[in-house]
């Protein structure tokens, strides 16, 4: 929504009402798409793109920018063709041409095109063309020839690779064809591909960021699927890939994904400093052993950017909230400091302070292998730790965000504390 138009839908009702009167062609306005969309919902600027790559989530109005793009398009130029390529033929009838958001119900009535089902063919009164294909039929794009081209939901097409492949060797027609690309993400090798290339502008938006949503809708889906990989994936419209030999996958934490605890045993704080206020983050990752004797991750209460009586009071805290009984800390990264203010704040705990000699992956690999056997749980959702933790390669090495993985390590700590007992402990010096 352009900024002109947010400050109408935010005013009085009143004032929005007197703003319409005064306008001499307020009805016009209503269909002006470019005054009511977000910026993300137009074309690109500049004219150095040649695909118009929009990852976003459910609801966001992907299917409205393209079929505001190629109507936009269509009634500018007699002379264009487009390709229009769903998923499937009969998705691009239901979405892209007769659906709610489609291209039909987006056009006024004087410039409606007709659409030949039979023919899969949409056709404006000025000559400009519109054509249906399937990512089910590579075939079917070899031979035709385009201006331009809406693919919607990439992800989902059946042969995305040949189809696109097809589509691009059609592309040709014109100073300047180009592709839109409409699709919930998910990791697929030609949707990275568009990502990565130069000619590619890609934006992104989440599903909550459309305000004519019902919110009960935004708020029930939020509840139900926040910070999961699907909430994630088809809600905020993240392209979330696994990396090639790390020991935590996506799919593996979505199945130790529990919505509470029955009971607890007892509940450690994992701690892993920084090295400087400066620096990375200062993990820190609260574990329950529950009555059955797996482990369940409660809260990720890790801070950045803190002294260290800043993140050792986030410490202090997190262990009041979730009644811990321990916390075990990296002693060589500010350990003593935990327990100094830990005493000072009144919040007198038991600390087990450890120094590591293994490297970080070598520590998580028997905590991974929990999870592996039903062992390890997580209550809830925690997208920035599991975000790290699937970044750990095995034998060594890190592929997540940061620099390092530092609160995964401060559950590797907890988790080897609670449920692991000697057999976590090679590698590692405990400090009286």
């Amino acid at each position: 929504m352009s900024q002109d138009a947010r400050r109408i839908a935010n005013a009085p009702h009143g004032e929005q009402l007197r703003y319409f009167l005064q306008e001499r062609d307020w009805r016009a306005l209503l269909q002006e798409w470019p005054f009511w969309a977000d910026p993300r919902q137009l074309p690109p600027p500049g004219a150095d793109w040649r695909i118009w790559l929009m990852l976003a989530g459910r609801g966001f109005g992907k299917t409205r920018a393209g079929a505001e793009w190629v109507r936009a398009l269509a009634e500018a130029d007699g002379g264009v063709r487009i390709a229009l390529v769903g998923a499937t033929l009969g998705e691009v009838r239901a979405v892209m041409v007769e659906g709610a958001s489609g291209i039909l119900a987006t056009a006024t009535e004087a410039k409606r095109p007709t659409w030949e089902p039979t023919r899969g063919r949409l056709k404006w009164t000025n000559g400009a063309q519109a054509f249906a294909y399937s990512g089910e039929n590579p075939e079917g794009l070899r031979g035709p020839q385009f201006h331009y081209a809406w693919c919607d939901e990439i992800a989902k097409w059946a042969h995305p690779g040949a189809s696109w492949d097809n589509l691009m060797m059609g592309l040709r027609m014109g100073e300047r064809p180009r592709v839109l690309v409409t699709t919930t993400p998910r990791p697929i090798p030609l949707l990275r591909m568009l990502r990565d290339r130069a000619d590619t502008a890609m934006v992104t938006g989440r599903t909550d960021e459309n305000r004519l949503l019902p919110e009960s809708f935004v708020a029930g889906i939020r509840e139900t699927y926040g910070g999961t990989r699907l909430g994630r994936q088809e809600l905020d419209g993240e392209l979330i890939e696994d990396v090639a030999g790390a020991l935590w996958t996506r799919e593996m934490l979505e199945r130790c994904r529990v919505a509470a605890i029955g009971g607890t045993r007892r509940v450690v704080v994992g701690v892993d400093p920084p090295a400087s206020a400066h620096g990375d983050a200062c993990g820190i990752v609260a574990v329950a052993l529950g009555r059955d004797g797996h482990g369940y991750v409660l809260e990720d209460a890790s801070v950045r950017a803190a002294s260290p009586e800043q993140w050792a009071r986030a410490v202090a805290a997190c262990a009041v909230r979730n009644g811990a009984d321990r916390v075990v800390a990296e002693a060589n990264q500010g350990g003593e400091m935990v327990r100094s203010v830990l005493t000072a704040a009144d919040a007198v705990l038991p600390i087990r302070l450890v120094h590591a000699s293994r490297g970080k992956s070598a520590r998580a690999e028997p905590v991974a292998a929990l999870y592996e056997r039903g062992k390890a749980f997580h209550v809830g959702s925690f997208p920035a730790l599991e975000d790290e933790m699937c970044g750990i390669i095995a034998g060594g090495g890190y592929e997540g965000p940061g620099r390092s993985p530092d609160r995964a390590d401060a559950l590797v700590w907890a988790m080897s504390e609670l449920l692991l007992g000697k057999r976590g402990e090679a590698g590692v010096r405990v400090l009286k």
